[in-house]
């Protein structure tokens, strides 16, 4: 099971460089790039499943920060399903939506790091 989480880990770790380093690249003309979505839904999964192998693996685990980054999450989720959709429309992003997608995500890695 340990191996399950580490791959977990390292799946949710790619979602969030998927979400981020395609905010970074498109900064200066600001859009959701539909690997953006991807990346949103591959940490809710991931996440979700980690969070569902933490009472196997007799992890402590503080689930109301674990409730703040789901809820983060979600929203970066639903905010890169509106934008990827405009794209696919061929509609303008709109900037805070754009930088609403990544840096509500960047926060996220925040709370994931800095917050014990």
């Amino acid at each position: 099971m340990g191996i399950l989480y580490s791959i977990l880990v390292f799946l949710h770790v790619v979602g969030a460089a998927m979400i981020v380093g395609y905010w970074i690249a498109t900064i200066k003309e600001p859009t959701v790039h539909p690997r953006q979505r991807d990346g949103a839904f591959l940490q809710l999964l991931t996440g979700i499943a980690m969070m569902g192998l933490i009472p196997v693996l007799d992890m402590d685990a503080n689930y109301f920060k674990l409730g703040i980054k789901f809820a983060i999450g979600l929203a970066v989720a639903v905010l890169a399903v509106i934008g990827s959709r405009k794209v696919k429309k061929g509609e303008p992003v709109s900037t805070g939506l754009a930088h609403g997608v990544g840096g509500l995500a960047l926060i996220n890695i925040a709370i994931a790091t800095i917050w014990q």
